[in-house]
């Protein structure tokens, strides 16, 4: 465990859901306007591509991104899905954006000593493998496609000898994950209100048929909203007890998981920060509890 302050070790927790994360973006915006540091983070999906300008420190730019190429084609577009077989294009969204468009500040992710975890879903054992990442580079950049790859509507990643999509198909919320890492003061960020059930996906009976191949991976899509609900169940516990503290929505987000209208991104990136400055107090006590 690294040497603090005090003896515990600040962690951030990002769930994910597409463009639900806009209100992820707008937490971590004030946070980082406020100067609140973390230890680690862990994303999942939208979590893990979002987050990562936590460790960059450029807030503004997921929603800068979004806005302004929310609607090429490139960037996410049924041609991309039919030509290259990504709903959201690998080449445009992993290279192009953030090395020429709107670049990515690798140096000041490299040298920021937080840590950054991504997990994404092994097709193959239908379990959630993390990558840690340090230098925002282009293994690190694929770690975070593979997170965010989601099924039917991407390619399954190859890298590092998986075979990956998805992470929140088996870990949505990856608060344990982190736990299990020795962080054990973590803000958990969530993109759906409190009291929010999740209900089985109507998808689960064509990922069978899509991903016949991959047995475990089909069952855990069929099996992901009890995970998810059991995952909720768990993070209430905590946030009783005041062991996590919890951000959510006041209410559900009522954003489309592939939002492309610029005055809905930066409505629902809005509550986000509206959420965290009325919390701001709150969560700097936790933290320095």
């Amino acid at each position: 465990m690294k040497e603090h302050d005090n003896k515990f070790k600040k962690g951030l927790v990002l769930e994910g859901g597409a463009m639900r994360g806009m209100f992820t973006c707008g937490v971590m915006d004030v946070f980082l306007e406020n100067g609140i540091e973390f230890d680690g983070a862990a994303g999942i999906s939208a979590g893990a591509t979002f987050g990562c300008n936590y460790k960059s420190k450029q807030p503004g730019r997921a929603l800068r991104y979004n806005k302004i190429y929310g609607r090429d084609p490139r960037y996410c577009s049924f041609r991309s899905l039919i030509k290259t077989g990504d709903l959201y294009g690998a080449d445009f969204c992993y290279r192009e954006l953030p090395t020429v468009l709107d670049p990515f500040d690798c140096k000041t992710f490299k040298n920021n000593p937080m840590e950054f975890f991504v997990g994404a879903t092994d097709i193959r054992t239908g379990k959630c493998v993390y990558h840690k990442c340090t230098d925002g580079g282009e293994t690190d950049l694929k770690w975070m496609r593979a997170s965010a790859s989601m099924p039917l509507v991407s390619k399954p990643v190859s890298i590092d000898g998986y075979l990956l999509l998805d992470g929140g198909i088996t870990d949505s919320i990856p608060f344990e994950y982190l736990e299990n890492q020795g962080y054990d003061r973590n803000v958990i960020v969530l993109t759906q209100p409190d009291g929010f059930v999740k209900k089985k996906s109507g998808i689960s009976g064509l990922a069978k048929i899509f991903l016949h191949g991959y047995p475990e991976v089909a069952g855990a899509m069929e099996r992901r909203h009890e995970m998810y609900n059991d995952q909720t169940s768990k993070i209430k516990k905590r946030e009783l007890d005041g062991t996590s503290f919890v951000i959510r929505p006041p209410k559900a987000l009522g954003i489309k998981r592939t939002e492309n209208d610029p005055a809905e991104l930066e409505r629902v990136y809005n509550i986000g920060r509206k959420t965290a400055e009325g919390s701001l107090e709150d969560v700097k006590r936790f933290l320095d509890a």
